[in-house]
């Protein structure tokens, strides 16, 4: 029993100090979809006024059109997609517990690119730029932290 109450109070002090170390969230910017060219998955890149002081217009545009061009890989149609679709319907789905799509893999690239661009570029400058996959496609998230350094980090 006093084991048992030792882990409860060791984890509470554990979760406190762990809400210590998380820097607050100032504001949240949303970079909406872009419904010019029909459905596909594709972001403005407008640049919002809000990361001016802490991200450069080119970089913010290059991530964007990075994420744009890499969406627009995921849903393209070829002979991989079709064959693809072949096996689907041969094994009644059953493939796809044994094999990712092009889609799933290109999802994974993108997950890849954005926590690369989180550690590199992003978070350096307090800001968190989140999977919109996460979102439902429906946007990019971008959460700005509270500056607690004097720098900006550029």
């Amino acid at each position: 029993m006093r084991s048992n109450n030792r882990k409860a109070s060791t984890m509470a002090e554990t979760h406190s100090l762990q809400d210590l170390r998380q820097p607050a969230v100032s504001s949240k910017v949303f970079v909406q979809r872009d419904y010019n060219s029909g459905t596909i998955s594709k972001f403005q890149t407008r640049f919002p006024s809000e990361l001016e002081s802490r991200l450069d217009k080119q970089q913010f545009e290059e991530t964007i059109q990075t994420l744009n061009n890499l969406y627009a890989e995921a849903e393209k149609l070829g002979g991989k997609s079709y064959l693809e679709g072949c096996l689907a319907c041969l094994t009644a789905y059953t493939i796809f517990l044994c094999m990712e799509t092009h889609y799933e893999k290109v999802l994974k690239k993108i997950s890849r690119y954005i926590k690369d661009q989180n550690e590199k570029i992003y978070a350096p400058r307090g800001l968190l730029l989140t999977d919109p996959i996460e979102r439902g496609l429906r946007v990019v998230e971008i959460t700005i932290f509270e500056d607690r350094s004097i720098g900006s980090g550029r």
